[in-house]
């Protein structure tokens, strides 16, 4: 294999690396414009390989409906060389009665870090909770090669 050539991650490795929550970018699909991406937290339920957000979307902002939509999601790390993990598929929101149950149980096994940066108070800001179940979910590490 070249020094250029990616490799991945095994199921337990890429677990380990998403632990059960921190920091990534989400994209949220808007036709034809460019995708609308933001740095997010998640928490991650490695027991279901399910994401789940805590997503400020105030009444008339830049996101507009979450639900249902097309999303991608990055998260990477240098901890011992880099690593990143992408995730596809569809946004749903928890409170809808269909995901509700499960979503609950995800949420007790994950820990999505909030982090001020709103401008004012956390408990200021309007969250919804939305999980993504991922249709693909790809990994990349980078290789060591000798000199």
């Amino acid at each position: 294999m070249s020094e250029s050539d990616p490799m991945t991650m095994d199921e337990d490795e890429r677990d380990g690396f998403l632990g059960s929550g921190g920091t990534g970018v989400i994209s949220l699909s808007t036709g034809e414009e460019a995708p609308h991406s933001t740095p997010v937290s998640y928490g991650y339920d490695a027991a279901e390989s399910v994401f789940y957000f805590r997503l400020a979307n105030e009444p008339g902002g830049a996101k507009g409906n979450l639900s249902g939509r097309a999303v991608s999601f990055v998260t990477y790390g240098n901890d011992d060389g880099w690593k990143s993990v992408v995730a596809t598929g569809q946004l749903e929101q928890t409170t809808e009665e269909s995901v509700a149950t499960e979503s609950l149980q995800g949420l007790e096994r994950v820990h999505i870090p909030l982090i001020d940066i709103f401008g004012k108070p956390p408990r200021e800001v309007a969250f919804e909770f939305y999980r993504l179940v991922p249709d693909e979910l790809t990994t990349r590490t980078e290789t060591r090669t000798e000199p």
